[in-house]
């Protein structure tokens, strides 16, 4: 390795009651643990928990080895970003208070010299109106402010109730289409104003390694479900394991 660590995660999906949750949770706690002494940043691209609402005095019980885990990263110097998913979008302001970052999609970084084009990957590129409404009324100020009125008790089995509906809760495999998807095209046409080296997203549950016009890759990390994938780039290169 040629240089100082960035590692990228995705859909990770904690609390999702599928497969093996515990199994799930800690396996993404070892591999918070196990990042080397030579880890600058870690990149969680949303979906980390499959369901999160945070009041204004109140946040959801558990995890609890996950956040120390992170605290830990953390207080080594690790930088650790995060992107809301469709799943955890109802982030405010608690993960900014333990020291992590918030990044809002698509945020475009340079890391040694490289530059990244970042995030969950939903609602990027062509949208169908049905979705566009969905993240409309999820990031609609008003309407989180009702939501926040309920109970935490009502709140959270709805919250459950929506999440046990998801495609990933169904155990349905997504085959990304490359050139015919969406997010394809987004980046094909973030491409004509900026100069990106990588594309990195989840969100589909997909693996995906594609060529870019101009020499570009989009890059596709998988579900946390049945294995535990990461990306790591060295300072030169990619180093990919998606299955982990």
């Amino acid at each position: 390795m040629s240089g100082r660590l960035t590692y990228f995660v995705s859909d990770v999906h904690l609390g999702l009651q599928v497969a093996d949750p515990a199994g799930r949770e800690a396996r993404f706690v070892s591999f918070l643990k196990g990042l080397p002494e030579e880890t600058e940043a870690l990149y969680m691209l949303g979906d980390i928990w499959d369901f999160w609402y945070e009041y204004r005095d109140v946040v959801p019980k558990g995890y609890v080895r996950v956040f120390a885990a992170l605290i830990e990263l953390m207080d080594r110097g690790v930088k650790v970003y995060f992107f809301q998913g469709n799943h955890d979008v109802w982030t405010y302001s608690y993960f900014e208070q333990l020291g992590m970052k918030r990044l809002v999609q698509p945020a475009l970084v340079n890391i040694s010299g490289k530059s990244f084009c970042l995030g969950h990957g939903d609602g990027l590129g062509p949208t169908p109106l049905g979705y566009r409404f969905i993240k409309t009324i999820f990031n609609n100020r008003p309407l989180q402010c009702l939501f926040s009125m309920l109970h935490p008790w009502i709140a959270y089995r709805i919250g459950n109730i929506w999440s046990k509906n998801s495609r990933l809760s169904h155990n349905e495999h997504y085959e990304f289409k490359g050139e015919q998807e969406p997010l394809y095209q987004f980046a094909e046409d973030y491409l004509k104003d900026n100069k990106v080296d990588y594309f990195i997203f989840g969100h589909f549950h997909s693996q995906a390694d594609v060529a870019m016009p101009g020499g570009s890759r989009l890059l596709l990390l998988k579900d946390w479900i049945s294995s535990s994938p990461y990306i790591c780039f060295d300072g030169s290169e990619l180093i990919t394991d998606n299955n982990k």
